[in-house]
């Protein structure tokens, strides 16, 4: 797990060095972001990289991860207080008793059984009661503000939903999937190529095996005893496997093979191969009915996206938001153009399905 002190030590060496070390990093409407609350927001953040767990304060992955989280954390700093501004203003606060009840859900989840094994849990994040608290709460506040002002007010139509059924119903199509055994006779080859005498002699014991297949022998015995593809350990079973993954040679040739059919011997790179169909499920489209709930869940996502993008930028217009950090004002305007352009490619996106 990613220590503190060693993110620390790399935000003194980023590029933002000569300015992160102020206490104040951005001032929005009175409310602060402070050196504190950055560093572990990116400590949080990158305690979600599995593979950066056990790396130095001086190392090149960790240093990079840093420098490219930075621009979409500090727009997410700046973001949270504007919404818990907003909250409060609509008098939004967390209660004792809803405190408590979060704290009995945070120890139930953890498995920890007494108040002591809680405050050394705080202490190793390097948090008080108090910090948590105050992060919980910021956490109920932004939830109720985008509860309240912006999904409450969202709704999909039946016009939107059969646009959006219509437009990506390939989402909603589960593929055929086939079950095949093979059989593989290998063809050695070297720098110079294949051999002649070599590739005959495979193809020749290819059709022999074929022949003995269609005379009854079981496929699964025959893979065990002369294929050399490792699938001979399960009697060349294969799958299951997606018909649209397949080469569309190989699929139109398995859309006209029946279960149990033995196909052709077919040459590959690997050298001559058998395929036996062992079962097919047959490609599915969900309905709209079927597909309703969740063609409606995508569009409200979609519209929650963008309506409380929508929202967040009403109070960042009249929010009065003082950088100390230059470096980090780059980086706040670098992920604020580059939001707003996704923002205005995903809105495009259903125009050109």
């Amino acid at each position: 797990m990613l220590k503190r002190i060693a993110l620390a030590a790399v935000l003194l060496t980023a590029p933002l060095q000569a300015e992160v070390i102020e206490q104040v990093l951005v001032k929005v409407n009175g409310d602060i972001v402070t050196k504190s609350d950055f560093e572990r927001m990116q400590v949080d953040f990158l305690r979600q990289r599995p593979e950066l767990q056990n790396v130095t304060p001086e190392s090149p992955e960790l240093q990079k991860a840093v420098a490219e989280s930075t621009p979409q954390l500090i727009l997410n700093a700046v973001d949270e207080l504007l919404l818990v501004q907003r909250g409060r203003e609509l008098g939004y606060v967390m209660s004792d008793d809803q405190f408590k009840s979060v704290l009995d859900n945070i120890k139930k989840d953890n498995n920890i059984d007494t108040d002591e094994k809680f405050n050394e849990a705080l202490r190793q994040e390097g948090m008080t009661l108090a910090d948590l608290r105050r992060q919980l709460e910021k956490n109920m506040i932004e939830t109720r503000v985008q509860q309240n002002e912006v999904i409450a007010k969202i709704s999909v139509t039946e016009d939107e939903a059969h646009a959006y059924y219509d437009a990506h119903k390939n989402e909603f199509t589960t593929p055929s999937e086939l079950m095949l055994r093979e059989i593989l006779i290998a063809v050695p080859a070297t720098d110079r190529g294949v051999n002649v005498a070599q590739d005959d002699a495979a193809k020749a014991k290819a059709e022999d095996v074929r022949h003995r297949l269609l005379a009854g022998e079981p496929f699964a015995r025959l893979a065990g005893e002369v294929s050399d593809a490792p699938s001979k350990a399960s009697g060349g079973l294969i799958g299951p496997v997606k018909s649209d993954e397949l080469a569309p040679a190989l699929q139109t040739m398995l859309d006209k093979t029946k279960v149990g059919d033995v196909s052709e011997v077919i040459r590959t790179q690997r050298g001559y191969q058998l395929l036996a169909l062992e079962s097919r499920t047959e490609q599915k489209v969900k309905t709209f009915d079927e597909a309703r709930q969740d063609i409606s869940d995508r569009i409200a996502e979609e519209k929650r996206r963008a309506e409380t993008q929508k929202y967040v930028e009403k109070l960042r217009a009249a929010a009065s938001i003082t950088w100390h950090n230059d470096e980090l004002k780059k980086a706040y305007e670098q992920a604020l153009a580059q939001r707003q352009k996704a923002l205005e490619a995903e809105q495009a996106a259903p125009a050109k399905s």
